[in-house]
């Protein structure tokens, strides 16, 4: 018999019980649905051991690397401690070392940690300052010895957390971190799959710690980013790319400019919709898309019919909370 845990609990799973059913009979409240492994509602986290691979199927192969899997099709072959994906392990502390405009309204910021923290370049974190206060970001960079996490942060009207970070976050200061989360990261394996990524403006931070990490890790398909924004001064890091697709012949940048101002090594026009005009089939591509949640979800829509299959689309939607003044 195994056991299950979950929080400060422990139960006993029955031989022919698979983890949600354990649970709901513990009176443990876990989302679900059809309890067939299709709508993905009771998806868990296994904290400690692999879960069975039969326990993971159809979901995301970066889902699958974090030990994700659906608690209504898991019959454990070990001891398990699981969580809800919402459940957080405890936060770290890092200090801020670097802060600098990247746009007039997008600050870099890099943070300095000295725990152990996992993660993979383009997933998200909790940042909480003192008071409490937390919003979520795309971590920049890819995992280093510095111990560094560096995210690209636009100031927004009224955005408490933003104005913070802009106007009064200082150099030294310490900021809390929770573990990094979600699937819109590169895993290697595929390493000839052509790689289509395409944000819109700090949208561009996720995207490149994907970039980083598939050409630290030698990927050879092509990898073609398309970064848009109203107008010129919303695109950033314009020379990094450049210097990146001189040094890699298989990374194309491509920046657009949707709005008036164009220089003439520019594309006019929409970021997602040049992008997708660039390409007869998505069918074999690997898509990340990260920004605006309007354009990732449209964005995603048209991958699909284009040919992407759906578990290789990857996606960021930066959604904006509207603090009150």
């Amino acid at each position: 018999m195994r056991s299950i845990t979950i929080g400060e609990s422990t139960f006993s799973c029955q031989p022919d019980e698979t983890v949600l059913e354990t649970l709901l009979r513990e009176n443990v409240q876990i989302p679900n649905g059809c309890r067939q492994g299709l709508c993905q509602a009771c998806m868990m986290r296994s904290l400690d051991t692999p879960p069975p691979v039969s326990a993971q199927a159809g979901l995301k192969d970066t889902l699958q690397k974090q030990n994700y899997f659906l608690s209504c099709i898991c019959r454990p072959e070990q001891d398990m401690t699981v969580a809800l994906p919402n459940q957080q392990g405890a936060s770290i502390e890092a200090v801020v070392i670097e802060k600098q405009l990247l746009t007039p309204d997008i600050v870099h910021l890099v943070l300095e940690y000295q725990s152990q923290f996992n993660f993979f370049a383009g997933q998200f974190v909790n940042l909480k300052r003192p008071d409490g206060l937390t919003r979520s970001y795309s971590i920049a960079n890819i995992p280093q010895h510095e111990n560094i996490l560096e995210f690209h942060i636009r100031h927004l009207p009224n955005g408490q957390f933003s104005s913070w970070v802009h106007d009064e976050l200082e150099l030294g200061a310490s900021v809390a971190i929770s573990e990094a989360q979600g699937s819109c990261h590169y895993l290697p394996g595929r390493a000839e799959q052509p790689l289509l990524l395409i944000g819109t403006g700090s949208g561009l931070a996720p995207l490149y710690g994907i970039i980083s990490d598939a050409l630290a890790q030698d990927h050879s398909g092509p990898i073609h980013l398309y970064h848009g924004s109203r107008d010129l001064n919303g695109l950033y890091f314009i020379d990094e790319m450049r210097e990146l697709a001189a040094e890699f012949e298989n990374f194309h940048y491509t920046p657009c400019v949707s709005g008036e101002g164009i220089e003439s090594d520019h594309v006019r026009g929409r970021a997602h919709e040049i992008a997708l005009s660039s390409a007869e089939s998505l069918s074999g591509w690997r898509v990340f898309l990260c920004g605006h949640p309007e354009m990732v979800s449209h964005t995603k829509k048209m991958a699909f019919m284009k040919g992407a299959s759906i578990s290789d689309i990857y996606t960021d939607a930066f959604h904006v909370i509207q603090d009150k003044k």
